[in-house]
């Protein structure tokens, strides 16, 4: 089955605009590039202003029309409940189309992407029928209100390591407020997005309530960005392309802008961590899985100095054995970057910090050049300042920076050295210091004695410069609901 789905011909891909599948008004479109083997895939549309402004005339109507915002919770549940079974019922077919767009191993992509899908549909469904609005604490004779109203037409605009779950981060809980959306998929990976939103109109989503345009950022994304018929706007990726989005609705109609823009992670592992071996091998996946393509990385290790370099053993051994290649072989631990210019952008960070005179461990190079494909081997670094680039900049690619520390103090002071702040680890066998580091470092995820894992029960958001506002949870409600106070004199 996955062989066969892996040679099947992919056909071209059109915008998704009031229910129909439609070519980007001009006719132009973008080749897809395939980062197995640096080939074309297939072709997309590439959008045009006309076409986005088309899909928010269709989100702008579905909405003011009341044919999904109307409907009773209930009804929008049963609805979105349907679209996650659907997706979980092509799970397989989705992960093998999404990896051959984008390079995540099969294994990652087929529990992180459609199966993560689906369950981030089914929380937010299964919740939209029990948020209560609220009664105000009001003296005798007068009562207040508080109702939730879905804000209106939501922009949402999403990254390419994981377009199906960070596409249903935002999805879920703004189709389940009653919102209508326009979505923006990455150049790189558009084509899983373009197949679950078909199959919401097999599920009974009303046509308008979900419109998918593609094409390239400054022409799609900054139409959405900067259009008045847009009421909030949701985004993952780049701290750049954030502030030219706050910049959009400053010039705009002053839409709310909620912004996950990634981070420079620290993994801080004290000598008194439970079981070192484990916590190396936690630590390499941590930061190799999907190649290093993922928003909360820990791609900064900070290593207690009395068992540093034994550590870096344990993990350049960690890194060596895991297997990179052909990211829909069962067996491989990492696949492919997602564009040959994300490659040379990550060879630039260790070319740099070479030169610089740091250590590369392990990796460091292109490997896999004769398959065609974007591959990169683990790479670890050490003895990084950190004031180094490598230690300041998210790289977004399979290079872990590895800088020593003599104290909890000077842990602190150096994870919280950046302007970064979405993710952290921290391995004690301490429970006060567990506690301690917790709260003193600055980060909207802070892992203890584990990387990764945190399921949708629970918000991820950052601070500083990592971005705004709350994917997951329901705190991800918050974005998509106005407040509406009702003051009655009885």
């Amino acid at each position: 089955m996955l062989h066969d789905l892996s040679k099947a011909p992919v056909g071209p891909a059109s915008h998704l605009i009031d229910g129909l599948s439609q070519a980007a008004s001009d006719g132009g479109t973008m080749d897809v590039i395939s980062p197995l083997n640096g080939t074309r895939l297939t072709t997309m549309a590439r959008g045009t202003v006309e076409d986005a402004e088309a899909a928010i005339a269709a989100a702008r109507a579905a909405f003011d029309d009341g044919r999904w915002s109307g409907l009773a919770p209930a009804a929008r549940k049963k609805i979105l409940l349907k679209w996650a079974d659907l997706i979980e019922a092509k799970a397989q077919e989705l992960a093998v189309l999404g990896v051959r767009d984008n390079g995540t191993e099969i294994a990652m992509a087929l529990k992180a992407e459609p199966l993560s899908a689906a369950g981030t549909i089914r929380y937010f469904a299964e919740a939209i029928d029990k948020i209560y609005g609220e009664i105000a604490p009001t003296a005798p004779g007068t009562l207040g209100l508080v109702h939730k109203e879905p804000v209106g037409v939501v922009g949402a605009i999403v990254p390419w390591n994981f377009p199906l779950m960070i596409g249903a981060w935002k999805l879920g809980p703004a189709l389940a407020a009653g919102c209508t959306v326009v979505l923006k998929p990455a150049e790189t990976a558009s084509l899983t997005l373009l197949e679950i939103a078909k199959l919401a109109l097999d599920a009974g989503l009303p046509p308008g309530v979900l419109n998918v345009v593609t094409g390239e950022g400054a022409v799609v994304g900054a139409t959405i960005a900067e259009s008045n018929a847009v009421d909030a706007l949701v985004f993952t990726g780049s701290g750049a392309t954030g502030r030219r989005l706050l910049e959009a609705s400053a010039r705009s109609n002053f839409k709310r802008v909620y912004l996950e823009l990634g981070g420079k992670s620290p993994n801080v592992v004290f000598a008194d961590a439970p079981d070192l071996d484990e916590a190396a091998k936690v630590s390499a996946y941590g930061i190799f899985r999907n190649s290093g393509q993922v928003c909360v990385a820990g791609s900064r290790l900070l290593v207690e100095r009395s068992i540093h370099d034994a550590f870096v053993e344990k993990l350049k051994q960690v890194a060596e054995t895991m297997v990179v290649g052909d990211p829909l072989n069962p067996e491989t631990s990492a696949g492919a970057i997602n564009s040959e210019a994300q490659l040379e952008q990550n060879l630039r960070f260790v070319a740099e910090a070479r030169a610089a005179g740091r250590q590369i461990v392990t990796g460091g190079e292109r490997i896999l050049q004769e398959t065609g494909g974007y591959y990169m081997a683990p790479t670890i670094v050490a003895g990084v300042s950190p004031e180094d680039a490598i230690a300041q900049e998210e790289v977004f690619g399979p290079v872990l920076a590895v800088i020593p520390f003599d104290s909890e103090d000077e842990a602190v002071a150096i994870a919280n050295g950046t302007d970064f702040g979405l993710a952290a680890a921290v391995w004690t066998a301490d429970l006060s210091r567990a506690h301690r580091m917790v709260r003193r470092i600055k980060a909207g995820v802070v892992h203890v004695n584990t990387y990764g894992g945190a399921d949708v029960t629970v918000p991820l958001g950052g601070v500083k410069q990592s971005g705004n506002g709350h994917d997951k949870s329901l705190h991800a409600f918050d974005k998509f609901f106005d407040l509406k106070t009702a003051w009655i004199k009885l």
